[in-house]
């Protein structure tokens, strides 16, 4: 007998493996475009002799004509290419004095010969510059094929590790929202790594009435056998007539709570530090502290930028370290300037427990549990800086009712003593263990003790508890 429901399912199921199969494909795609522009072409710091000798031949076409009263110019029998080069890149100019005695006794044009010197090499070495430009450019692009094969990778093993659950519970439900005279059109169900599940439901109300969608991710909550669902927070919170597609998830075994304490360097207006703290599926928290460049509006902007495009990657789902290594890869192609940016990000899985904390050029972050102050640091540069950059993965689970401290460099450096870190630690080993936002502000008044700040200065305090 004909079953329509089995074949839909069956199709559907058929449907995700082709998509996972396709951007394996693309993925392999992307990793052959990063190994066919990966040469062994290399970029060079200084002039070479070769260049040296090619401008010091130039400049013998031009000034000095069938003249043969030295060799300069001929590498092998004089050395003289690699003499110039190294002055040249030492002095920024070669003078009379550099040049050999043979030279200066018997060229009759030396005046215009190094004039015409200086202009060759002055423009061989802006060569050199614009092609080592063009070679980091490049690799950046490289590095940028590589991360896209691994993002493809990744979302073609979460797609795999993804199940529709669906028909399992379609009915339950329905019959679930019906007795609350809500209509439910359609649903889907997903399920994560066989643990974590989200719901889409189309809902509308019955009778001209109204229903907040914290009610019905409660009703979804009982027809699921558990009443630990919520609605997203970006969703609508009313439910009318009309239908609406909401997203339901379930909640994590913990929940956290944030304070943030500022202060802008003394004579500035903006802080060049910025910092974000949102809940984004799958019930993960990130807490991400961004300190700029200097300091005032520029600082600002680049910080801004960095939080921003961190934020826009993990929500889409990519891994905090490729979201990094994206991140870095665009600054280092956007203008002229560099204008790096520490990064600090911390995620928190709501349901394990688990952190996960990356830095780039940030300082350490501090954990205070009942078992005293531990420190999370690694040592690296700023965002768009070097390319391509590893950030440092530091995992760590967290306890029921443990703090996370982070903080700009700007706090840390204000601490006394020369070992700052160590003072840090003392001071939060007797702090009390209020709420977030009173030890973000004690930690502050402490590290600036009243005086001007010599530095844009940011305390982000978060808390986690079991439900």
């Amino acid at each position: 007998m004909f079953n329509k429901k089995k074949l839909i399912r069956e199709c559907m199921e058929d449907a995700g493996g082709y998509a996972a199969r396709k951007l394996k494909a693309l993925a392999w795609s992307f990793e052959g475009l990063s190994q066919a522009f990966s040469d062994d072409l290399q970029g060079s710091a200084s002039l070479s002799s070769k260049e040296a000798l090619a401008a010091m031949q130039m400049t013998a076409t031009l000034v000095c004509g069938d003249c043969k009263n030295c060799e300069l110019y001929e590498e092998d029998r004089s050395g003289q290419p690699e003499k110039v080069a190294e002055l040249f890149e030492e002095k920024g100019s070669v003078y009379e004095e550099d040049m050999p005695e043979q030279f200066l006794m018997t060229c009759r044009r030396r005046e215009e010969y190094l004039g015409q010197l200086n202009r060759n090499l002055g423009r061989a070495s802006m060569n050199l510059l614009w092609k080592n430009r063009f070679l980091e450019s490049r690799e950046a692009i490289v590095e940028q094929f590589r991360e896209l094969s691994v993002i493809m990778e990744e979302f073609s093993g979460r797609i795999e590790q993804t199940a529709d659950i669906t028909s399992a519970w379609r009915e339950k439900v329905r019959r679930q929202f019906r007795r609350h005279r809500i209509r439910m059109h359609h649903m889907l169900l997903l399920e994560h790594n066989g643990r974590e599940r989200e719901a889409y439901v189309t809902l509308s109300v019955n009778g001209g009435k109204y229903m907040t969608t914290k009610d019905a991710a409660r009703i979804f909550g009982e027809a699921m056998g558990s009443k630990a669902w919520m609605p997203d927070k970006e969703e609508k919170q009313v439910i009318s007539k009309k239908p609406s597609m909401l997203r339901f998830v379930e909640e994590g075994r913990y929940m956290m709570l944030f304070g943030v304490a500022r202060k802008t360097k003394s004579g500035e207006v903006i802080s060049g530090d910025n910092y974000t703290y949102k809940e984004i599926f799958p019930r993960q928290v990130i807490v991400s502290l961004s300190d700029g460049m200097g300091s005032g509006e520029q600082a600002a902007r680049e910080s801004r930028k960095v939080i921003e495009l961190m934020e826009q990657l993990l929500e889409a789902g990519f891994s905090a370290k490729t979201a990094l290594k994206m991140v870095n890869a665009i600054f280092m192609l956007t203008g002229d300037e560099q204008h790096p940016a520490t990064m600090d990000l911390c995620c928190v899985d709501l349901f394990s427990g688990v952190l996960e904390a990356m830095k780039l050029g940030a300082v350490a972050t501090f954990l205070l549990s009942e078992d005293g102050v531990e420190t999370l640091e690694a040592e690296d540069v700023p965002m768009g800086v070097l390319n391509p950059v590893e950030p440092t993965l530091l995992s760590k689970k967290l306890w029921n009712n443990t703090r996370i401290i982070m903080m700009s460099d700007g706090v840390l450096e204000a601490m006394p003593g020369e070992d700052k870190e160590a003072s840090m630690r003392e001071f939060l080993m007797h702090i009390p263990m209020r709420t977030p936002q009173d030890m973000a502000e004690r930690i502050l008044r402490f590290a600036s003790a009243g005086e001007e700040a010599r530095d844009d200065m940011t305390v982000l305090s978060a808390g986690i508890w079991k439900k």
